[in-house]
C-alpha cells in the first residue's frame, strides 16, 4: 500500500472549496465508493477527485439487504482504514442510519466521522427539518456536510424498496425546493440518486454547490458509483445507472482509471444509464 502511495502522482489535495470551483469551471467532478486501504490506494492513483465511505458497505460488504444495519462503529472503522490509503483524496463519510435522529447525536457521529474516522466531511440523508437542522450545527461547528436526495437508500422501507423518485411533478418540485432547503442550511455538496435526468439538470442549475449523480442522468456536477458495481463484482442484476468498468480490461487500475477518464470528458453516465 505505501510503495503505490509513494508512486502516486502529485497533485493538490482536493478540499471542499475546490470543489466549488471545479464546477465553477465546468469541470466534472470524480467520487467513488470505497472501504478499505488497499483499494483507496487505487482511488488514490487514479487521481479520483472524492472517496465516499458510504453505509452502502453493508449491503457490499456485510452482505446485508439494505444498509439499514449499518452501525456508527462500522462507519468509523472503515471511515479510518480508507483514509490510511489516500493522500490528495477528499474522504467523505456516511452518517449511518438513525445517527441523525436529532441534532445531538448528528453533532457526536460527526465528530467521530471526522475526528476519529479521518474525514473532511460527512453525508447525510434527506432535507426533513431535523435534519436541515443537523446540517446546520455540523456546519457551525467547521464540519463540513454533504447532503443526499433522491432515492435514499435510508429510506427505503418508507419506499417500497429502491425506487426512482421525482417522476411525478409535484415530487420534482419537492426535491428542487428540497435541494434549495438544504443548500440554504449549509450543505457544501450534493449527491442525487435515482431521479430524472431532466430534475438532475434541474436542480444542478438551481442550487450553486456541486452536484454529484448516482442515476440522476449526465448533467450534475460529478458522478459517484458503488465501487463493487463499476467492477461488475456484486452478486446479483448490475443497477441500471452503473456500469462494469473492468469488463474488458486488465486490473482494478484500469478500470478505475477509465471510470475517471470517462466522467470527465462527458462519456459516462450515457442515456443507458439514466432515467427518464
Amino acid at each position: 500500500m505505501y510503495a503505490q502511495k509513494a508512486n502516486a502522482p502529485t497533485r493538490k489535495p482536493v478540499t471542499v472549496p475546490s470543489l466549488r470551483a471545479m464546477k465553477a469551471e465546468g469541470r466534472r467532478i470524480v467520487m467513488l465508493t470505497v472501504y478499505d486501504a488497499s483499494f483507496a490506494a487505487q482511488l488514490e492513483m487514479a487521481g479520483v477527485d472524492v472517496a465516499l465511505v458510504g453505509d452502502s458497505l453493508g449491503m457490499v460488504v456485510q452482505g446485508h439487504a439494505s444498509t439499514l444495519p449499518v452501525t456508527l462503529d462500522h462507519m468509523v472503522y472503515h471511515t479510518s482504514i480508507v483514509a490510511r490509503g489516500l493522500g490528495s483524496t477528499l474522504l467523505v463519510a456516511d452518517l449511518p442510519f438513525m445517527a441523525d435522529r436529532d441534532v445531538g447525536h448528528a453533532l457526536e457521529a460527526g465528530a467521530q466521522l471526522v475526528g476519529e474516522g479521518g474525514a473532511a466531511m460527512v453525508k447525510i440523508e434527506g432535507a426533513a427539518p431535523h435534519i436541515l437542522d443537523a446540517i446546520s450545527a455540523l456546519v457551525a461547528r467547521a464540519i463540513p456536510v454533504c447532503a443526499h436526495l433522491g432515492l435514499t437508500p435510508q429510506s427505503v422501507h418508507k419506499f417500497g424498496g429502491f425506487r426512482i423518485q421525482g417522476r411525478a411533478q409535484e415530487a420534482a418540485d419537492h426535491l428542487v425546493a428540497q435541494a434549495e432547503a438544504v443548500e440554504a442550511a449549509g450543505a457544501e455538496l450534493l449527491v442525487l440518486e435515482g431521479i430524472p435526468t431532466g430534475l438532475g439538470e434541474r436542480i444542478t442549475r438551481a442550487v450553486s454547490i456541486p452536484t454529484i449523480g448516482i442515476g440522476a442522468g449526465p448533467h450534475c456536477d460529478g458522478q459517484v458509483l458503488v465501487l463493487h458495481d463499476m467492477l461488475g463484482v456484486t452478486p446479483g442484476k448490475r443497477p441500471k445507472f452503473s456500469k462494469d468498468f473492468l469488463a474488458g480490461r486488465d486490473s482494478v487500475a484500469a478500470a478505475i482509471a477509465a471510470y475517471a477518464e470517462d466522467v470527465r470528458n462527458g462519456a459516462f453516465p450515457a442515456a443507458e444509464h439514466s432515467f427518464d
